[in-house]
């Protein structure tokens, strides 16, 4: 019963994840009615390609270190199921500032979009490292089996996740471009560094 609760929540998890990745690309358009030149048009999308890519590759990591960690656990309660959900409620919410920053990057208003992508990195990593944290506390949900190493293992790797993405909304202050380009560059190193939460 207990192994059917976790797969469960694991499953409602994996569903929110895959609509939040798809409709990141839902925000990719053209105006064909006023484009004239559909390769200039493209080549002025680079903002949203730069944003999608930055959030697909987050919610992918997300998604599959959320797998890596509910695999070390027995049960869930009450209020992990409710720190589960607000981690799903700000992963969802991922795709309204990506939309942001690919309209206003690079133009009037890039700044207020920007601190928006920031913030919501913010909040999600404060969620996540409290999600992981509650689990793992006392072992709290861990199964017996799961080597002591491998907890330690995946905590380390979660320790960074609030202050670099702080540093983000920092940067931001100074240069919206350079702070979607740090948390495009944390993607890019978080993708394969996901073989720390096997060590």
């Amino acid at each position: 019963m207990v192994e059917s609760v976790t797969t469960r929540m694991e499953t409602f998890s994996d569903g929110v994840f895959a609509i939040a990745a798809t409709l990141l690309v839902l925000e990719i358009s053209v105006d064909t009615a006023h484009t004239h030149d559909l390769g200039s048009a493209l080549l002025h999308l680079w903002p949203s390609y730069l944003a999608y890519v930055t959030s697909f590759i987050t919610i992918g990591i997300i998604w599959m270190n959320h797998h890596t960690c509910v695999e070390t656990m027995v049960r869930v309660d009450r209020t992990f199921l409710f720190l589960n959900l607000l981690l799903l409620m700000t992963v969802s919410f991922l795709p309204f500032p990506t939309r942001l920053v690919a309209d206003y990057l690079q133009r009037p208003g890039e700044q207020a979009a920007v601190y928006a992508y920031a913030a919501t990195f913010v909040v999600m990593a404060i969620v996540y490292n409290a999600w992981w944290r509650y689990a793992s506390n006392g072992r709290r949900l861990i199964g017996h089996t799961v080597p002591e190493s491998r907890i330690n293992a995946i905590t380390r790797a979660f320790n960074p996740g609030i202050p670099i993405y702080a540093l983000t909304l920092l940067v931001a202050v100074f240069s919206p471009l350079a702070s979607v380009f740090l948390t495009f560059a944390i993607a890019a190193f978080y993708l394969p560094s996901a073989a720390l939460f096997e060590r």
